[in-house]
């Protein structure tokens, strides 16, 4: 197959200047506020944005050096399938969160609800639709025993990377 290359259209800005300490997830990131720096070239792109309250946001985890087809997702003990994790120890390390759209200045995206390192670069930009991106009848697998867990967890400090 042909190698598939991707530029990064922005830079992403948060609080976060290393992996410890860092949400687990986005919904870990509650009230956390960043930025994004889109470069020159995409700003076009931004056009109609701003009448969106919460974007997708796909980035590259450019500090994430392990690649695992089989992980030990945080807060769980046993081994699990990459593809059934929201671990960074990917075979392609692309990350996904869903954050507050707060305000567009120019080429500035301020956000909020947020989970990534800072100086991540940001692969791509989609509007959250919870109508069209809500799902019924979901299953969650393995995780039905752990969610209660997780959202027990979410203001405490130990739902942050160690």
């Amino acid at each position: 197959m042909k190698e598939i290359t991707f530029q990064p259209i922005g830079i992403i800005h948060s609080p976060f200047k290393r992996p410890e300490g860092t949400p687990i997830q986005f919904v870990g990131g509650k009230n956390i506020r960043g930025t994004i720096e889109i470069f020159p070239q995409y700003v076009e792109g931004l056009k109609d944005l701003e009448g969106f309250s919460h974007i997708f946001l796909i980035y590259y985890l450019n500090r994430v050096s392990k690649r695992s087809l089989v992980v030990k997702p945080y807060m769980d003990d046993k081994l699990r399938g990459v593809f059934a994790t929201r671990s960074p120890s990917r075979p392609n390390h692309i990350g996904l969160s869903i954050v507050r759209l707060i305000k567009i200045s120019k080429n500035q995206l301020e956000i909020q609800d947020l989970d990534i390192l800072d100086a991540t670069p940001l692969l791509d930009i989609k509007p959250y639709v919870p109508e069209v991106d809500t799902r019924e009848n979901c299953k969650i697998g393995w995780m039905k025993d752990k969610v209660g867990k997780f959202k027990s967890t979410l203001a405490d400090k130990r739902f942050h990377a160690p």
